[in-house]
């Protein structure tokens, strides 16, 4: 009962009583209020500590900012707010009319950010936004399969893969990476990676057995693509994918020599008709990266169906 009477003189105040209501129908800062009441900073503030001390309202900070409501008291309180919210307060339509305004401008701010950043987002730090993170939540839509990362290297694409799928057979014809790989699988306890040393024309892997075939910046490393391509046809299960990710087609002849490239990249009409010829049905390619600096690489996306 005290803590009632108390709260009952604390709610005299008009001004603390028009603030109360406001806080329990949405979580506002000392800037919003001031805006919707036409008071000052100190006075809004004056009447918060009050209405928090009295236990009628908390807040809650995030970073510089602090946001406040209702706290939820005995159920004497809770039935005198409810008769409030019913009865009309002389400024209640005021109040309410200028809550919706101040709800409708947080969402005009939100959509102008977004309206300035159209065109730019992906190109621009945008916090907590990263492919990576993208890359980890698409994964989990997949089901379990058996995936073969063809040229794996040091496995970045295989470790990552592995965390959802059946099996990983992680091929390369580096005896280093193949160590490097199957050290880093053990050491991380990854029991779903195997790694596997072979070439891409010639492929370690039985017939018909893989769901998921990838070539991950791997296909311009081989003598014979179209060769490479067609070991991809032969280890896969009927209905079985590809993707390839590799370089659009360019002309840095330095790469021959900085990244022992046997080809520079392909393009898509290329990928679609080693594919095509490979037997797979069901072939997009896209354009789906584009470097800003010199000397502007880009990825192109082959897949591909196995037909049968």
């Amino acid at each position: 009962m005290t803590s009632i009477v108390k709260s009952l003189r604390v709610l005299g105040d008009t001004t603390r009583l028009r603030m109360w209501v406001l806080l329990s129908r949405e979580e506002l800062s000392v800037a919003e209020l001031q805006e919707i009441l036409g008071m000052g900073q100190s006075t809004i503030s004056t009447h918060l500590a009050q209405l928090k001390h009295a236990g009628l309202v908390e807040d809650r900070r995030t970073g510089k900012n602090s946001w406040y409501r209702s706290k939820p008291g005995e159920a004497g309180v809770s039935k005198l707010l409810g008769l409030l919210q019913q009865e009309q307060l002389p400024e209640g339509e005021h109040d309410q009319a200028a809550l919706e305004l101040v709800l409708r401008k947080r969402q005009d701010k939100t959509r102008a950010f977004f309206d300035d950043m159209a065109g730019r987002l992906g190109r621009e730090y945008v916090p907590g936004r990263s492919w990576k993170s993208i890359a980890e939540a698409l994964l989990w839509l997949l089901p379990p399969m058996v995936i073969a990362d063809l040229g794996a290297g040091e496995g970045g694409i295989s470790m990552l893969l592995a965390q959802r799928a059946q099996q990983v057979i992680a091929v390369d014809n580096s005896d280093k990476m193949v160590e490097l790989g199957s050290a880093l699988a053990a050491k991380q306890g990854v029991t779903t990676l195997e790694y596997r040393k072979g070439d891409l024309e010639a492929v370690p892997i039985e017939d018909g057995v893989v769901d998921l075939a990838v070539f991950s910046q791997s296909l311009h490393h081989a003598i014979h693509p179209e060769r490479a391509i067609a070991e991809a046809w032969r280890i896969l299960k009927p209905s079985g994918r590809i993707a390839i990710l590799d370089l659009v087609q360019h002309r840095f002849a330095e790469a021959r020599e900085l990244y022992a490239d046997v080809w520079l990249g392909f393009s898509e009409v290329e990928l679609e008709s080693m594919l095509g010829k490979a037997g797979f049905g069901d072939v997009h390619t896209a354009v789906v990266h584009k470097e800003v600096e010199a000397p502007f690489f880009q990825t192109v996306l082959a897949m591909g169906n196995k037909q049968t």
